[in-house]
């Protein structure tokens, strides 16, 4: 890296090339967990510390999601300095020290109603990806990723209230589940009828992505959800058809 490290203009080649080449290298000595931790941070900041004769001491500051700042305690940022020094060493240059600190999130205007809904009176673990993006859709203290989700929610919820409370459907929005060796986080779990059903909305980023897709839908599906559907936004258009989407879902679901 011929680069100026600790240079803003150079930070996030001089971040992707570090955690990459640090990454790669436990790996390759079978050190799993280390490239495995180092593979997780977000982003690093790399500061000048001191400058002895021969060597330049940087200080780095690994950026990783709140929710895993715990996995980085001692042990495992000494693991990953270990790392950096062989990396930098080459070049003359050394790792003083390692810090960790939580990627802070973006700042939305309603923020206040977002950390009340999340730290409501019931605990929450619902939507643990898309509460942390600002302005992302909310309701009944329920989050969505977008608002193709929430319109879907929309009509759920209509149907819901047209049915008899002894025949009524549940509607859960992005709940983590747990199948044979992977978690997902569906879309949308609907129950009826004493079944299980799994509606996808897939957007614009789910193109190319076919082959994961069906892999995801066999797997819920060997994990006892009877139906799993998927609603190409790209496709609709008009309320009427995300309307008749659901009215068929609800139908397959519930037919005995």
């Amino acid at each position: 890296m011929s680069l100026a490290l600790d240079a803003p203009q150079n930070s996030a080649i001089v971040g992707e090339w570090l955690l990459g080449t640090s990454a790669v290298l436990m790996q390759h000595q079978g050190a799993t967990r280390v490239a495995e931790l180092i593979a997780d941070v977000t982003s690093l900041e790399v500061k000048l510390w001191n400058t002895q004769r021969h060597q330049e001491g940087y200080k780095i500051v690994l950026v990783v999601e709140p929710g895993l700042l715990p996995r980085y305690d001692e042990a495992a940022l000494a693991s990953i300095e270990k790392a950096m020094r062989m990396v930098l060493g080459s070049a003359g240059k050394d790792v003083d020290e390692v810090h960790v600190r939580p990627e802070l999130p973006r700042l939305a205007l309603g923020w206040r109603d977002q950390v009340k809904a999340v730290n409501g009176p019931r605990p929450n673990n619902q939507a643990r990806k898309a509460r942390l993006e600002p302005d992302h859709p909310m309701e009944d203290r329920l989050h969505f990723t977008n608002q193709y989700e929430h319109r879907v929610y929309q009509v759920l919820k209509q149907r819901q209230a047209a049915l008899p409370d002894n025949e009524t459907i549940g509607i859960m929005p992005l709940g983590g589940i747990r199948v044979l060796r992977r978690v997902f986080e569906p879309d949308l779990l609907i129950t009826y009828r004493g079944y299980a059903g799994v509606i996808e909305i897939d957007g614009p980023q789910h193109k190319g992505h076919a082959g994961n897709d069906h892999s995801r839908t066999r797997q819920l599906l060997h994990a006892g959800v009877k139906v799993v559907d998927r609603l190409n936004v790209q496709e609709v258009s008009a309320l009427a058809e995300i309307e008749k989407f659901v009215d068929d879902f609800l139908k397959q679901l519930g037919r005995r």
